[in-house]
């Protein structure tokens, strides 16, 4: 019996990674830029935190009490989007627009679509972006100081007269911008950690820095300090290492990881370089969102014997 050959339909290969675990990984992955966060913009960072997680998991509970379905608060994926936005937020922003920018992630883009799984899109970015379109505040930082004012961030700068801090402000964070998007140093290591955990792989973050870093070299004069200051500011890290990798809305390819990391960062560039807001990272992966059906139908291996479809 032990040599019997059992016949199943594919997957074949079981998986540890639950979606809890995954999302319990993904929130300890973040714990290192949310303390810096709060550590250079002070505790009103930490309530934004709270509020946005507090009001994705409140949204998600009424949610499925109004519906009448099973509650799904407990597998922390409305923990992760509520501290992913609060992480894409300035920490001067008023407590009311966190609040609707939570709602928004949870209800309207999560569980109108069914839930964890069948979203299109990434919750955390395209309430993002939708914050960025309705609210002016979204598009200024705060100042590191505990008098939250705001401040011009160094993409702005830079699109204006061509300045940015050196090289070790970018790499701690210690300038204007959004709670968890200005210390490098704390981003990589909770990138560090994903990888080390097996939850995920370099493909997209590698392809989506690296293309930015590339284009905007080429795009800006060769200045390789410019260039260097461009990918080291706003959101790239955190988008190319936490959101973009999200397994729903990327392909599952490593062909397609590398092609949806490459066109997101030639999108971020062009929107940096050439468009009306100083950040593109959140509209590049929204856009390679819906991309990413076509992506895996593009880059999925051909079956042998078969007709790829």
């Amino acid at each position: 019996m032990d040599n019997m050959l059992r016949l199943s339909a594919s997957p074949h290969i079981h998986s540890t990674h639950s979606t809890k675990r995954v999302m319990i990984e993904v929130a300890l992955s973040l714990l290192p830029a949310a303390i810096a966060g709060i550590v250079i913009f002070g505790l009103r960072a930490l309530a934004v935190i709270l509020i946005c997680i507090g009001s994705c998991v409140l949204s998600e509970f009424v949610f499925n009490i109004i519906i009448k379905k099973e509650q799904s608060i407990d597998d922390f994926s409305a923990v992760v989007t509520g501290l992913l936005l609060a992480l894409n937020l300035p920490s001067n922003i008023p407590f009311w627009q966190a609040i609707v920018g939570s709602v928004f992630a949870i209800v309207v883009v999560k569980c109108c679509f069914g839930g964890i799984g069948k979203n299109i899109v990434n919750p955390a970015i395209t309430a993002r972006v939708f914050m960025l379109i309705a609210f002016g505040e979204m598009a200024k930082g705060a100042f590191p100081a505990v008098d939250t004012v705001s401040s011009a961030t160094p993409l702005a700068t830079l699109a204006e007269n061509g300045t940015h801090p050196d090289l070790i402000t970018l790499l701690l964070g210690n300038y204007g911008g959004a709670i968890g998007e200005t210390c490098t140093i704390a981003l990589l290591i909770g990138a560090i950690y994903l990888a080390l955990r097996n939850i995920i792989t370099w493909h997209i973050p590698v392809a989506f820095i690296g293309t930015t870093f590339l284009f905007t070299f080429i795009l800006v004069d060769f200045n390789l300090a410019t260039a260097l200051a461009y990918t080291l500011s706003g959101g790239l890290f955190i988008g190319a290492i936490f959101m973009a990798t999200d397994y729903v809305t990327s392909p599952a390819t490593w062909g397609g990881q590398l092609l949806f990391g490459a066109l997101a960062g030639v999108i971020t560039v062009m929107i940096r370089i050439f468009g009306n807001y100083p950040e593109g990272v959140s509209f590049a992966i929204l856009f390679m969102n819906i991309l990413t059906p076509y992506i895996d139908i593009w880059t999925s291996r051909k079956i042998i014997g078969g007709e790829t479809k």
